[in-house]
Formats: structure tokens, sequence, C-alpha cells
């Protein structure tokens, strides 16, 4: 029976192991949004994952929605990754770029006074967003128009190539939680009347799908995954059928023949709930890695029956660089701090111990 501990053949990559770590946004990247020696050591601590996917990170310039996330837009921003990309390269890691454009959930203080844009003028109601003036509330976005769409596509195609150029192993498009391309998959915040993007499903998913294509242009498809949410509310988020829109999208990126399809099984909120794996699983025919809430012993377990191909962790594997190691020892788990999560500075980034201490 295949285990967590056993390699997995990804796209062009072989994996030593199938516990892999999920992109964690931790707001630690230095001034121009420009990823320094901090984000390579946190990065190669945890180079033991079967791979990581780095953060998500900004493909154009003028869409921050955290304070202090990296981006790839920048030459200063691509020489900054290299270091990361070089650090886990030597520890004997693999590791992707997840590539994000926040739309609706940017704030203009974030961005020098620029509204945000969206697939409709619909703010986000459920939260507020960090800025350098405290916690604010989200803004109605500017509605991105069908001609507009191209140039986001381009954003996205060159933050493949400046991908490359910085190291990486390959990339995963961030179409999950509310972002951009998210914004535009689910109807909750895409009630467009008119036009390409708007309305069915598949018009609903074009964006994405355009990107999906100009990024494999850059990579070649077999070193591009793709993450979904499709049940998770986050970012005021919501579909009035997820799993009829799991199960189309499942059997639609059959044709793109991408490296995996990682999919975030639930509702972090639990304001929607269903089973999205099992049509997913029935209809997508490539590798399928699951995230949020698993234990090792659930994971292990899932991949023996063949249910998902692998596993990311995310809040484990911020708490515990050696979290291969500690799961094949069945040792116990360093406790993960959220008061630093997105807090500057080392403490609760790079100094939790290892196994080894």
């Amino acid at each position: 029976m295949i285990t967590l501990f056993d390699p997995l053949s990804l796209g062009a990559l072989t994996l030593p192991n199938r516990i892999l770590m999920a992109p964690l946004t931790r707001c630690r990247a230095e001034a121009g949004h420009v990823p320094g020696e901090m984000v390579a050591e946190y990065y190669a601590q945890r180079a033991s994952a079967g791979l990581i996917i780095a953060e998500a990170t900004m493909v154009m310039e003028g869409n921050s929605a955290f304070w202090n996330e990296p981006g790839i837009h920048s030459e200063a921003q691509i020489s900054g990754w290299q270091k990361t990309t070089r650090a886990v390269h030597q520890a004997g890691g693999r590791i992707f770029l997840q590539l994000w454009h926040g739309g609706r959930a940017c704030h203009p203080l974030l961005n020098d006074g620029r509204q945000p844009v969206g697939a409709s003028p619909l703010a986000i109601t459920n939260d507020e967003v960090h800025t350098p003036e405290g916690k604010k509330a989200y803004v109605v976005p500017r509605v991105l128009h069908d001609e507009e769409l191209p140039e986001i596509v381009a954003g996205f195609r060159q933050a493949a190539t400046n991908a490359q150029a910085a190291g990486f192993d390959g990339v995963e498009i961030h179409g999950a939680n509310g972002y951009l391309l998210d914004q535009f998959l689910r109807d909750g915040s895409n009630q467009r009347s008119s036009g390409m993007y708007g309305g069915s499903v598949a018009n609903r998913a074009r964006l994405m799908l355009e990107v999906i294509e100009a990024v494999s242009q850059v990579w070649g498809s077999q070193r591009v995954g793709l993450r979904i949410s499709p049940l998770n509310s986050y970012n005021s988020m919501q579909d009035s059928d997820p799993v009829g829109l799991a199960t189309w999208l499942a059997s639609r990126l059959n044709d793109c023949q991408l490296a995996y399809l990682h999919v975030m099984r639930t509702d972090m909120f639990q304001q929607q709930v269903g089973d999205i794996l099992t049509p997913i699983r029935a209809n997508y025919q490539g590798v399928l890695i699951s995230n949020m809430g698993y234990t090792g012993a659930e994971a292990n377990e899932a991949i023996g029956k063949g249910t998902v191909d692998a596993v990311t962790f995310g809040v484990p594997f911020l708490a515990n660089p050696d979290l291969p190691a500690r799961l094949r020892a069945g040792a116990a788990l360093n406790p993960a701090d959220p008061a630093t999560f997105y807090s500057p500075g080392p403490a609760g980034y790079t100094d939790y111990p290892t196994l080894a201490g």
C-alpha cells in the first residue's frame, strides 16, 4: 500500500515523499516586497518536504493584499527569490512559487491609493484588511472589463518567466480563497451578466484557463499546478453549486495536463459543506493533492486508499521544519504560535526547533 513516505511522480519531477508544504503567507518580505535572507533560511529549513509550495506572490505591481508579502514582478524580487531557491536546492529540496493576484482583496492603503479590481462591484464583507493605518474595511473593487483581461493574463505569463529566472522548479497558479481567479470562477463574486467571462461555468472559468495556458507556454504544463477551493467561504466567497463547479472543472482540467491539482477540501468557516474530493477524484485523471486539517494518520490513510496522491500541510510545517521526520518517527509536533504568523522578524518563523535540537 502506498504511504506518505513513498516517492511520487509529479509532472516533470519525482518527489521523495508525499508530505508537501502548503503555501503560507508569512509577511516577511523586505521593502519593495523583496524576499531576503530570512525567507531563504525559512524555506531551506523545510527542504525535506516532498515539495515546497512557496507563499502567494504578487504577479503584478500595485496588487498587494497583505502587508509585506513578496512579489515576482521586479528585478530586485527575482534576485531576492534566487536566494531562496539556491538555499532550498542546496538543502536537497524542490520548490514551486505560487503566482497570485489579490483582486478585490487588495486595498488602496497598500497600493498608493489604487482601487482594487474584481469580477463584479462587490466588496469583501466578513473581514478587515491589515494596513499601515491599522485594520480597515475592504472597498468595492473597480470592475475589470473584458478587454482588460488579456493584460492580467500577460501579467501571469511574465511572472511565470520571472519565476524561471529566480530558479524555481515550477509554479502553482493561485485559483483559490477569493482572490482574482477565484472571484471570476465562483458565482457569488462573479455576477457579470454579459461578455465572455460571466454567466456559465465555462465563461467564469475562462480567465483561469487562459492563465493556465499562458503559464504553461512558459514552463510546460508538467511544471504547473493549480490550487482551488470550491467550498471555502474565506474572503466572502460562495458558489450556488460548489460540487457541480468542482466536478465540471476537474473534468475540464484534464485537457491542461497539469503537474497536479491542489484542492482545499473544506470551508474553514463551515458555511458551505459538501464532498468535493470524491467527484474531483472521479473526474480528474492527474495527480490530486489535498489540503486542510489533515493529521499524519489521516493523510496516510487517504493516500493508501487512493483518495488523494499527496497532502499539503500548512500550520504543521510552519511550526515543524522537519515535519517528514517527525511523522515517520511518530514524534510529537511543536505547537504553532498564531501571534507570530504575520509578525516581522525571526520569532515564530525560523526559530522552531527540530528533533535534532
